[in-house]
This record gives C-alpha cells, sequence and structure tokens, in this order.
C-alpha cells in the first residue's frame, strides 16, 4: 500500500513540477459566473418545484408542519408495517414514537443493516431543479450506508429552510470534505431491454416528508 502511495504522489509531484508557487488556486481560476438557476421564484413556488420533481423520480412526497411530524412519521412507518428503524444519532427524539429504534453503530454489519424495516433521516439540503436530496452525514443523518442498505428511508426536509434552487445554489452549502449522498428518487436501474428495477444499490421505496413550521 505504502509504495503504491509513494507512487501516485511522486506522479503528482512531478506533474505540478512546472507550476509556478504563486499560481492561482484553481477554485479561484476557474470563473463561476454561469446561471445559477433557471427563472424567477418565491420560496414556496421553489418548495412546489421539489415536490413535484421529487414525485417525477418515484418518490413519495408527504407534507405537514413541526407539531404534526411525530405523528405523520409513525403513520408512515404503521402503513409500511415497520416494527424496527435504523434511527441516527442526532435525530430528534420527539420524532419517533411507538417503534423499535435501532441506533446507527460503526460495527453494525450489512446483513444487520439489511434486516431493519426502515430508516428515517434529516437532510443537509434539497434541490428543486433536480429533485435531488443530499446527505453529509450530518448527526441526524447518521454514516452513509445507512441509507444504502435498508429497503425503505423516510428523508425529512424542513421547508423552506432547506430547499435551494439549483445544484450551484446547494454547492455552496455543502462541504466537500464531508461524505456527500446525493439522492434523486429511489434506487433504479435499467437491463438492455430498458426494464427499470429498483432497489439494486439503495432503498426500493424513498418517502419525502416536507416539514413546514406552521
Amino acid at each position: 500500500m505504502s509504495n503504491s502511495r509513494d507512487l501516485i504522489l511522486g506522479r503528482v509531484r512531478r506533474a505540478l513540477a512546472d507550476v509556478p508557487k504563486g499560481d492561482t488556486p484553481y477554485e479561484q481560476d476557474v470563473p463561476r459566473d454561469y446561471r445559477e438557476r433557471h427563472g424567477e421564484r418565491t420560496p414556496a413556488e421553489t418548495v412546489e418545484l421539489l415536490a413535484e420533481n421529487l414525485a417525477d423520480y418515484r418518490a413519495i412526497v408527504h407534507r405537514t408542519n413541526t407539531a404534526e411530524l411525530p405523528s405523520t412519521l409513525a403513520g408512515l412507518l404503521a402503513a409500511r408495517g415497520a416494527r424496527t428503524v435504523l434511527v441516527p444519532s442526532g435525530l430528534p427524539t420527539d420524532w419517533l414514537t411507538g417503534v423499535e429504534q435501532v441506533p446507527d453503530r460503526a460495527e453494525s454489519t450489512p446483513y444487520e443493516l439489511d434486516r431493519v424495516d426502515s430508516v428515517v433521516t434529516g437532510c443537509t439540503v434539497a434541490i428543486a431543479e433536480t429533485g435531488t436530496l443530499v446527505l453529509d452525514g450530518s448527526p441526524d443523518q447518521g454514516r452513509r450506508r445507512i441509507t444504502l442498505v435498508p429497503d425503505h428511508h423516510i428523508c425529512v426536509v424542513l421547508v423552506p429552510d432547506q430547499v435551494v434552487d439549483s445544484v450551484p445554489q446547494a454547492l455552496r452549502r455543502l462541504v466537500p470534505e464531508r461524505p456527500l449522498t446525493w439522492i434523486s428518487g429511489p434506487s433504479a436501474t435499467s437491463d438492455i431491454e430498458l426494464e427499470r428495477v429498483e432497489g439494486v444499490h439503495g432503498p426500493r421505496t424513498l418517502e419525502v416528508v416536507l416539514v413546514s413550521e406552521v
């Protein structure tokens, strides 16, 4: 492993040998003057666009408020028949009631995660124009694998605070060094005959709860 690392780093050093020490860093040298969104929208219209694009990707969209969130989640889990729910360490304790909560542990095996009925997480940002949810491993989102192994994922999005119009706007809220997971609908792929298959490399069912303050 050390030899491979040294080989790669050596190649990088040789490639950079003729770069002046005062050269403009890449992130400053590349112009960022492209359009950040398409059209003007109010926050409410941005949330509506997010809901529309989430549904277009076959995510199931629900709406509620902070006071009704616990009962909404309880209803969704009951309808699914979920008895065990994987819970990130930082998920608000009052969100879930009446189910067995399975903690997000580093030592959990994929087989253990696969036996869990559902997982509930928050999110970092939701992108309206692409219908994409971004998780970054924050305490209310947990390790990346907990949203990839269980078959049912409920993601809670606080609106309008966590919703942006476009990918460029989302990037400004993200820390590149964090473990980012970009989710556009349930996991799906197609074979050579374009037969859609869901749940290949992630949950078959994605439910998104858009939560407003009132």
